[in-house]
């Protein structure tokens, strides 16, 4: 069992607490975060970043997503938490495990500012209906985690307006339209994505998403924001904004009227903040008009993307030239130096500021796990058979990129090469699609999966999720899966990401980014923005009907003609044959 979860423990006995919940987020309901707030990978060892803790007394029990149950297994194994599959048939929620296991009168105890209002609220009626009690201000990781990051904030800079399209006086006055249609009198923003693109403006405090700490409390005459006072310049912030202190908003919270509105989004809200309104005020809980307007992307953003994209396509295609003709000629790889690799490749190119999240590079029975992450020391070595799977992406000076290739590094068996092209198919059929206005992401998710599930196969994860625009590279409220509710608009760039994943043996995963456009007809449609070929030593060219083969020639002429400018001539003569018609 791991020293951190006895002395969680030994905390919670101390302060009279029964269960504690650990979730993976930080004050702003982030996916990815600072060091600071990574405590649950501190008691519990799972590094995925997806997951809740629950510790009790006598039980500790780690909830994750289809993504991470295989890593989470074999991380957890020896620690004394139990994994918890979501979804899967039998397994409780948190929410019933709680219900049913919960003693009357116990507590339940979690950092009120890291756990949404709605979540929180759902806790604080299941301990209500125990006659128990949440304590919701104790935050246990101060108290034992001794050598825990600071909360500091980095520099924060401004983007150009051949970057963000719109000022921030122009979005901020569609806010407040939008506030005036609502007829609210506050508006607090939570999520740092929507803070940045409010105020074009970025930073460093989230590893790969060039986001600041900050919020946002925004009336009918005024706009206060708070953050680390000495990680911003007065210079670059916008006329009549009032600069606060990050922590300031806790108290400032409390000063909105009773008898006025708020607006905000409780899915991200923290339940601290939220409680801390007087009862008087009137929350009006809903999606976030800044979440609304900046996933539809400007022509600016778009063209600026686009850009982005074409120095992404010319790293990936030096990378897998490498791969396929170097790199195992110049001596033994792994999964983590064909990762550093890669890095380098896009390290050279112009605008490169970061990767958008860890390198997934996952090779034979490692690229099963699907969100693998590889370590030093446990690496896996590159053979000359097989598949290696890389899921990685960059934040360049203009965009943000995501991209999945699975690389045929030598002879692979019929039944990889069906499974290979049956994702493949899958992949272009929802890249053709063409769909009505009002279409949403639960109706494009079938698209994707009919003919992976025509043979029996599925994946267990969405097929594909919003991409932010020098942001998050996982953004709502556009997604593609069977819980897409969000109507799937022209301007939205989505991912577009079938997979497959047989244990112990392989996994295959084809991703692009696409942006929805409207077509002349009216109908909607995806043009892909990710230019690198998809490997044809894994495809069957008779599995692929002929308008996925005529959609596979046409994606990578056009791979060959945006991209051959930009690489040397023998990476050149390499993407003329990569690319050349089937």
């Amino acid at each position: 069992m791991k020293q951190e979860l006895i002395a969680l423990r030994e905390a919670m006995k101390k302060h009279g607490i029964d269960a504690y919940i650990i979730p993976t987020t930080d004050f702003h309901g982030s996916e990815y975060v600072n060091d600071y707030f990574k405590f649950r990978r501190y008691v519990s060892g799972f590094t995925g970043s997806a997951g809740t803790l629950l510790v009790t007394e006598s039980g500790a029990y780690l909830w994750t997503d289809g993504r991470y149950f295989i890593q989470a297994a074999k991380e957890l194994s020896g620690s004394g938490v139990d994994l918890m599959k979501m979804n899967e048939s039998g397994v409780p929620t948190i929410e019933e495990f709680l219900r049913e296991n919960i003693s009357e009168g116990q507590t339940l105890a979690f950092d009120g500012r890291v756990v949404s209002d709605t979540l929180g609220a759902g806790y604080e009626k299941i301990m209500a209906d125990k006659g128990g009690r949440i304590v919701y201000d104790r935050d246990l990781a101060d108290e034992i985690w001794t050598d825990r990051p600071a909360l500091k904030g980095a520099a924060i800079y401004a983007l150009p307006l051949s970057v963000t399209g719109k000022t921030f006086e122009e979005k901020l006055s569609e806010i407040r339209q939008i506030l005036s249609g609502k007829n609210a009198d506050y508006y607090l923003i939570t999520k740092l994505e929507e803070t940045a693109w409010l105020f074009n403006m970025r930073g460093d405090d989230v590893e790969n998403t060039p986001v600041f700490f900050a919020f946002t409390l925004i009336s009918k005459d005024s706009v206060k924001l708070y953050v680390f006072k000495d990680a911003l310049d007065s210079a670059i912030v916008p006329g009549g904004v009032e600069i606060r202190d990050y922590f300031e908003i806790y108290e400032d919270i409390k000063d909105v009227p009773s008898g006025k509105s708020l607006l905000t989004n409780c899915v991200d809200a923290s339940y601290a903040l939220i409680k801390s309104l007087n009862s008087g005020v009137r929350v009006i809980d809903e999606k976030s008009p800044a979440e609304i307007l900046k996933a539809v992307k400007n022509p600016a953003e778009i063209e600026s993307t686009l850009h982005a994209h074409l120095e992404d396509g010319a790293a990936m295609v030096n990378f897998m030239y490498w791969l396929k003709t170097k790199a195992l000629k110049e001596g033994p790889q792994t999964e983590i130096t064909a990762s550093d690799y890669l890095e380098n490749c896009r390290r050279a190119r112009k605008g490169f500021k970061d990767l958008s999240f860890t390198t997934i590079s996952g090779y034979g029975p490692n690229a099963a796990l699907c969100h693998y992450s590889a370590k030093k020391g446990s690496e896996s070595e590159i053979k000359p058979e097989g598949f290696l799977l890389v899921d990685s992406g960059g934040q360049y000076e203009d965009g943000t990129t995501d991209i999945t290739r699975t690389f045929v590094m030598g002879p692979i068996t019929d039944k990889m090469k069906k499974y290979f092209t049956l994702v493949l198919r899958s992949h272009i059929d929802l890249s053709m699609a063409q769909f009505k206005p009002g279409t949403d992401g639960v109706a494009l998710d079938a698209i994707c999966r009919k003919p992976m599930k025509d043979e029996g196969l599925d994946f267990n994860h969405g097929t594909g999720h919003g991409v932010g625009h020098l942001l998050s590279v996982h953004e709502g409220p556009n997604n593609i899966s069977s819980r897409g509710t969000t109507v799937i608009e022209p301007g939205m760039i989505t991912s577009d990401e079938p997979g497959v994943y047989i244990e112990g043996e392989f996994g295959i995963r084809h991703e692009n980014e696409i942006l929805c456009v409207e077509k002349p007809d009216g109908m909607l449609a995806f043009e892909p923005i990710t230019y690198c070929p998809f490997d044809r030593d894994g495809i069957d060219k008779s599995m692929l009907t002929e308008e996925e083969l005529a959609w596979l020639n046409d994606y990578h002429k056009t791979v060959y003609d945006k991209i051959s400018p930009l690489v040397d001539e023998d990476v050149r003569k390499w993407l003329k044959e990569a690319t050349a018609e089937m």
